[in-house]
């Protein structure tokens, strides 16, 4: 069976959730600076345009959102009801490709840690850990 987009009311509310300048980016920029990091926002010439990056370092920070990113085990990870074949499949393929860009990353020599939405109690020490270690597990 094919999966089908969104009704047009889901649809609209969905495209008002914020995809930059979120609580959380907010949170891991303003650490960021605390710990004297420097970095780009959106790298778009890095696998996955990482939230925040340093060439130079090679490192990269991606801010996740649990919904649209599926964190699992986490409560904020919901599938809507209606049109579920759809949503499944949507965070299948957005765990897959996130996968693909954390290894290219990998591969290509940089530290990549993942901070979710939920976790902004440990900010602090998980943007610490790649700023200080010469290798963070992704």
């Amino acid at each position: 069976m094919k999966a089908r987009r969104p009704d047009p009311e889901t649809s609209a509310r969905m495209a008002r959730v914020r995809r930059k300048g979120t609580k959380i980016e907010t949170m891991v920029s303003t650490v960021l600076r605390d710990l004297g990091a420097h970095y780009r926002k959106n790298v778009k010439t890095l696998p996955g345009s990482p939230d925040f990056a340093n060439r130079s370092k090679r490192w990269a920070v991606f801010v996740n959102g649990c919904f649209w990113h599926h964190h699992k085990g986490c409560a904020r990870a919901t599938i809507p009801k209606s049109n579920r074949d759809f949503w499944v499949a949507k965070f299948r393929d957005n765990r897959r490709r996130d996968a693909r860009n954390t290894a290219r990353l990998l591969r290509a020599g940089y530290r990549v840690i993942v901070v979710w939405e939920c976790q902004e109690d440990q900010i602090r020490g998980k943007l610490t850990k790649i700023l200080e270690a010469r290798s963070v597990d992704a």
